[in-house]
């Protein structure tokens, strides 16, 4: 410890000295302290090597910043340094110096004199006021006391400290020996260095000693109550154990414990039902238990955030004006009266009686149509918020269940994940592709959407991972999907299905007009002073350039279209572009399909068939020949189990009623039929083909020729009734976009005539059949001869040379069909 050659205190020094200067940083020197300094800064080895020139008297400020490379204002020094004798200087090889100072006295930088080539300062010496000897003596006492009591704590300095404390006989010496503590910060230092006063000094270091030797004693308690359990693994979570019986002995607050404060905050005012709130609570309180360092710490908050960030009690106002959301629906979509009926008839009920429940909308309908943006549309006309889910190729459960929270990274599904998303409690969600859910070992998903779709149950839906209920009667939910038949029963049972067949052409054109060339020609930055489409290219585009029930290809031509155009314009093309037959056949190219007659001419063996695939309504050509051969017949176009055996019953009407169709008996004997369905890479199915193929068959058994302009549908059975069919408005459409003028529909579909638009009945003529009999009538172009009158065929019932009864002839029919 170093000795001071003399005492100056008592004396007063006010003559101010103008000395070479150097900024410390992190560093503050004391009176009597002797210690090396390595400077490198180009103005600090000037002051330094000045100061050596001039006798050794430098003057020693701590900057404010530490990372302050120049200094040119006395605001950026503390005020009071200390005036120190320079021992000894050494240049490196680096070009620093190194300097061994002692300091002399506490002094207060009045300005500088000058900033270059090095800081040169204005200073004057504190004087040191003389104490009373009484109260310095007690005060030093208790300093060198408690300097023993903090090097037997076990702080980070020599054991010797003590002893040459106890031999220290100034005050002022003594309290600025404590500076040599790692403990005590540069900030403290300093605070330290500017009390001049030795009594108030000795006050400080006290205080200071005292909190150190508390916090000692605090780290070797906790370190000898932890030591037991202490190893390589657990070294984080001491270091935090101690930190926290630190911050609790000092008043400070435990980080983790303001965490639960602001958790157990946010639940109260998450607005939750009582029962997720006393469930909220119980795991904060769990979390309040259990050390920082614990993964389940992080387990409890990702789960209570959960339950504070969904909308317990947030719910959007319904617009109730029934009118301005039918404009907003009419200026989305055009046509699609019935979902758009059936909206309206839901907000008006709502309007009438708030508590009515939510229902379960099923859009079915080909691709392209609009089910996904008639979901927005809905949203935006009832003021709701709008969240969409797509549920194609789905095979977990826990996609919209959510994992429990005893496996590690669980969530909730993605019901609750998108009501959070959403923000509300009664958005309008919209389950995309709800026809092509998958299952596999990990669950069924539309299981897990029965609780969810039932009205009577998602108001306490329960996810795997909250495992509290959560309320979802409020939402509408609106289901899309291509086809029917893939929805699971149970699914289909709690969904109101509303039927999206597709567009005509007249509704296409109108669509283009209104929404899609706007559309467009907005993406491709072009205005209506560029382009114009005209009502026949319009129609050319619908008939020649696409073939669908929806309008997505028909976008896509527009947009090729525009982009011809917008070169052109890019180009530097003034005049405006009119869009023509002409011009389209130009910009796209030859007419890719042909609308007129389904055949050139009539066929025999032929007919046109009407189906309902993934893409809409679509006709389909079946053709039959015969050749030598003793079987029945071959089916050939990856036909399924079904239309095989509609194959199989409409061959065995033909062989029933064969006479009066004019067969020879022995041609079944002789000959095979060869049925095939082109498209063969395509599978096929379903029985409403079957008085396609009976009608193609009696047309290859008698030679008659089908109408070229004529398709049909129905399911025929071996006494060849027509038996009704599903998606009659789809195949109606796919008709009449092929070109035909007559279709064939089962009589008992005639309610279903209602969805058909005035403009294609005006433009088809439907015949509605109970027989074959009667659709033989219309579809061949004449009658076949029977091959015996009546009478001699059995009309009484008369047996044949076999023995067998010969059935009565129903054809030609006794009660003709329906035209409409």
């Amino acid at each position: 410890m170093p000795k001071r050659p003399s005492d100056p205190a008592g004396e007063r020094t006010d003559q101010i000295q103008e000395l070479p200067l150097v900024a410390l940083r992190e560093t503050v020197i004391f009176p009597e302290m002797i210690v090396p300094l390595q400077v490198g800064r180009e103005k600090s080895v000037a002051a330094l090597n000045a100061a050596v020139a001039g006798g050794g008297l430098i003057a020693l400020v701590t900057q404010r910043q530490a990372d302050q490379e120049d200094i040119d204002e006395p605001s950026e020094l503390y005020e009071v340094g200390t005036l120190a004798k320079i021992a000894q200087v050494v240049q490196l090889q680096d070009g620093t110096v190194r300097a061994i100072v002692q300091g002399q006295a506490r002094i207060k930088v009045e300005g500088f004199a000058q900033t270059d080539p090095f800081l040169r300062a204005r200073v004057r010496e504190l004087p040191v006021p003389k104490p009373a000897d009484v109260e310095v003596e007690a005060l030093m006492k208790s300093v060198q006391a408690q300097m023993e009591q903090y090097v037997q704590a076990g702080a980070p300095v020599p054991p010797e400290a003590a002893v040459a404390a106890r031999n220290i006989t100034e005050p002022g010496l003594l309290a600025d020996m404590t500076a040599y503590s790692p403990d005590m910060s540069t900030e403290q230092r300093q605070e330290l260095l500017e009390t001049v006063d030795v009594i108030e000094r000795l006050k400080l270091v006290s205080n200071f000693l005292a909190r150190q030797v508390e916090v000692h004693e605090l780290k070797g308690k906790i370190q000898s109550e932890v030591k037991s359990e202490m190893d390589k693994t657990q070294r984080e979570y001491i270091l935090r154990e101690q930190m926290k019986a630190i911050q609790r002995e000092l008043g400070e607050e435990d980080p983790q414990q303001a965490e639960v404060n602001e958790l157990r905050e946010k639940v109260e005012a998450a607005g939750m039902p009582e029962e997720v709130k006393t469930r909220a609570l119980k795991e904060v309180d769990r979390m309040s238990r259990i050390p920082s360092a614990s993964p389940e710490v992080g387990v409890i908050r990702t789960y209570v955030d959960w339950l504070v960030s969904l909308p317990w009690n947030v719910t959007t106002d319904d617009r109730y004006d029934i009118k301005e959301a039918a404009k907003i629906l009419d200026e989305d979509h055009f046509g699609l009266e019935k979902i758009k009926e059936r909206i309206l008839e839901y907000l008006a009920v709502r309007a009438l009686a708030s508590t009515i429940r939510s229902p379960i909308l099923a859009l079915v309908g080909p691709p392209g149509v609009g089910k996904t943006s008639l979901g927005k549309s809905v949203a935006r006309a009832m003021g709701r918020k709008f969240v969409r889910m797509s549920l194609g190729g789905i095979h977990d459960e826990a996609e919209i269940r959510g994992h429990r929270r005893t496996y590690i990274g669980a969530l909730p599904g993605r019901i609750i994940q998108n009501v959070k998303t959403a923000g509300t409690n009664n958005p309008v969600f919209m389950l995309d592709e709800i026809d092509k859910i998958g299952m596999d070992f990990r669950g069924d998903p539309s299981s897990a959407l029965l609780e969810v779709l039932d009205p009577e149950q998602n108001n306490t839906f329960q996810d795997n991972y909250l495992e509290v209920p959560f309320d979802l009667s409020k939402v509408l939910f609106i289901a899309t999907g291509n086809l029917i038949d893939p929805i699971p029963a149970a699914l289909r049972d709690r969904m109101e299905i509303i039927q999206l067949p597709g567009y005509t052409q007249t509704e296409k054109v109108e669509i283009g007009k209104r929404f899609l060339i706007p559309k467009q020609m907005t993406n491709h930055g072009l205005k209506p002073s560029n382009i114009e489409i005209t009502d026949e290219a319009m129609t050319e585009l619908v008939q020649a350039y696409t073939h669908e029930a929806g309008v997505r290809n028909l976008e896509r031509e527009i947009a090729n279209v525009m982009r011809k155009v917008a070169r052109s314009v890019a180009e530097g093309r003034k005049r405006k572009t009119l869009v023509d037959k002409k011009k389209l056949l130009e910009f796209l190219g030859p007419p890719r399909f042909e609308y007129g007659e389904l055949e050139a001419e009539d066929q025999i063996g032929s007919a046109t068939g009407l189906v309902v695939t993934e893409v809409g309504g679509d006709v389909v050509a079946i053709e039959v020949t015969r050749m030598d051969g003793k079987e029945d017949f071959i089916l050939t176009g990856q036909l399924g189990e079904v239309m095989r055996e509609s194959a199989r019953a409409g061959l065995s009407w033909i062989r029933t009623n064969a006479s009066s169709l004019g067969i020879a008996r022995e041609t079944f004997e002789k000959q095979t039929l060869h049925i095939h369905v082109p498209a063969g890479g395509v599978p096929k199915d379903g029985p409403s083909a079957g008085i396609t193929m009976a009608t193609a068959m009696v047309s290859a058994f008698t030679g008659i020729p089908v109408r070229k302009d004529l398709a049909m549908t129905g399911e025929v059975t071996l006494r060849g009734r027509v038996l009704p069919i599903g998606g009659l408005k789809s195949k109606i459409l796919a008709a009449h976009l092929s070109g035909a003028k007559m279709v064939i529909v089962p009589r008992k579909n005639e309610k279903d005539l209602r969805d058909i638009p005035d403009e294609i009945r005006k433009q088809l003529r439907i015949v509605l059949a109970d027989s074959m009999d009667q659709v033989l009538e219309y579809a061949l172009r004449r009658r076949p001869k029977p091959l015996a009158p009546a009478k001699a065929q059995g009309g009484t019932g008369s047996p044949d040379e076999s023995g067998r009864p010969i059935p009565k002839p129903s054809y030609p029919p006794e009660q003709p069909a329906v035209v409409v």
